[in-house]
């Protein structure tokens, strides 16, 4: 027997197929494209997106025949959202969530309810990337699709829907569309009259790991399941991730470098304080009931390695193809050992916490003709690692208290930039058997809707194997606290002239 776990976010799908203990069995990976339509303006293709999860469905599922799946569940990116009509078609592409075009629909909100009442009931700071703002922009800008549509479902909904349940989403992906209340768990009934919206064009909601349907013959067959497979309610990915990665008590934070670098701390109560909301930090239920978490997040994370792979780094790509190796581990291993006297603020989609300030962009300083193409490199994973500097220290003054992180996703994966996490941040950081922890917490939540685990919380004993801890060196600790220091200064001191280029025609 095994329990597969889809992990769909902004670049890509991935399924991998868990036995028991928590090894992997089989896995599958496809990347998708981000469209961009008009500046700023950031989509999903539906239609790609769900032949890429068919696709890695069939290659992890034929791979593990020995190993049936018996139940799957889903993790996935927050915020996005597609309107179906009535025959569950698509009538547009996914709206991500550093998709810019509902910058108006934020500031009708602060004007109309404020952000200190939205925080109260959904625990989601007010910005334009969540859901409810793109459905409202729909009404507003396409109305032929509005009036045409009848759901708005986000990624978990749309796919459990197209693997044969009814559209179904956990706790945890519905208060990421800022309609949900957090306290008591259901659609807010003040949020929907305010934007004036019908719950009946959301889908239905569950606590995690709930068995919500079976996936239908059809597909089943399409991918090549051989016994029937349970549907089960999964969740937004950084919660999952943090389940994945065993984060399960208060005290503990999963990082995540992915699309996004994320900070996700698991917390006993939700906190839902001035504190926290100068700090734009969202409080929502944990996948793990009764807890909640509260996220810190980078918006480009890895995006920015991303995009300095495939602007800058064509060399490496090549070396990595000619011998079989990933461009990044080729990038990080050639990296300066040393901070670099240039620095980036990586804004390059806008900024994430503590600033949530969706008109600032990306900065270089520091550049010199002595500069080398190591000590770039450098500065790109230094830059990620000072962000979430930052968000630990605002985090504390908010009265979260973090005593470990526990390293996820593909930045996992290099034990250098490991040790570079723990130096920066001053605290241990632990890598774990399986950095793939969003698919194994969606997968723990497969388990638990077929009944082999009473409660999330117990499958990490038997599931989540952390392998290494990196303490902080002092020394080095000291060292780019100085650097932080300075890195710190960039973003107030830029601000209106980030804000100006933002603001320029055709943008």
């Amino acid at each position: 027997m095994s329990l597969l776990g889809l992990d769909v976010g902004t670049t890509g799908c991935k399924a991998i197929a868990f036995d028991l203990d928590g090894n992997i069995l089989s896995q599958a990976y496809r990347e998708y494209p981000l469209l961009h339509p008009r500046p700023d303006w950031s989509e999903l293709d539906p239609e790609l997106i769900w032949a890429s999860c068919r696709q890695v469905l069939a290659q992890a599922a034929q791979a593990t025949p020995s190993d049936p799946v018996k139940a799957l569940s889903v993790s996935v990116q927050g915020e996005a959202v597609v309107p179906l009509d009535s025959h569950g078609h698509p009538l547009y592409n996914f709206s991500v969530s550093f998709d810019h075009r509902t910058i108006p629909q934020f500031e009708w909100w602060q004007e109309h309810l404020g952000r200190d009442r939205i925080f109260q009931i959904t625990g989601m700071p007010l910005h334009p990337m969540h859901s409810i703002n793109k459905i409202i922009w729909f009404r507003e800008n396409m109305p032929e699709v509005f009036r045409a549509a009848t759901k708005f479902l986000c990624v978990e909904d749309f796919i459990n829907f197209r693997l044969g349940a009814a559209p179904a989403m956990d706790y945890s992906l519905a208060a990421r569309t800022m309609a949900f209340d957090v306290v008591n768990k259901l659609w807010s009934s003040e949020m929907l009259k305010q934007a004036d919206l019908d719950e009946s064009l959301l889908a239905t909601v569950y606590p995690s790991g709930t068995a919500v349907g079976e996936v239908s013959t059809k597909v089943r067959d399409e991918i090549g399941f051989s016994h029937p497979v349970v549907i089960a309610t999964g969740g937004h990915d950084q919660p999952c991730g943090a389940l994945g990665a065993g984060c399960v008590h208060p005290g503990q934070a999963m990082n995540a470098t992915g699309t996004s670098d994320v900070l996700c701390a698991t917390l006993d109560s939700p906190q839902l304080t001035p504190k926290m909301l100068e700090g734009n930090y969202a409080c929502y239920p944990h996948v793990v009931e009764p807890l909640y978490v509260a996220l810190a997040f980078n918006l480009t994370g890895g995006l920015l390695l991303r995009w300095y792979r495939d602007t800058l780094c064509w060399k490496e790509v090549q070396q990595a193809a000619a011998i079989g190796k990933d461009p990044y581990e080729l990038i990080i291993a050639n990296a300066s050992k040393r901070p670099a006297d240039a620095q980036i603020l990586p804004h390059f989609v806008g900024s994430g916490t503590p600033t949530l300030d969706p008109r600032s962009r990306g900065v270089i300083t520091g550049l010199t003709l002595g500069l080398s193409k190591a000590d770039l490199s450098r500065a790109v994973l230094d830059s990620t690692n000072y962000e979430m500097k930052l968000n630990l220290d605002t985090m504390l003054a908010a009265g979260i208290t973090i005593r470990e992180l526990r390293a996820i996703g593909g930045g996992a994966k290099s034990p250098f930039w490991l040790q570079l996490k723990a130096d920066t941040t001053g605290l241990p950081v632990l890598s774990l058997k399986v950095s793939e922890a969003t698919a194994l917490g969606a997968a723990i939540l497969a388990g638990c809707a077929i009944g082999l685990f009473a409660h999330p919380a117990e499958a990490p004993r038997a599931m989540v194997h952390p392998v290494h801890r990196y303490d902080p060196d002092s020394s080095n600790h000291e060292i780019l606290q100085q650097k932080f220091l300075t890195f710190i200064q960039t973003y107030p001191r830029l601000k209106g002239l980030l804000h100006s280029l933002a603001d320029r025609p055709g943008h």
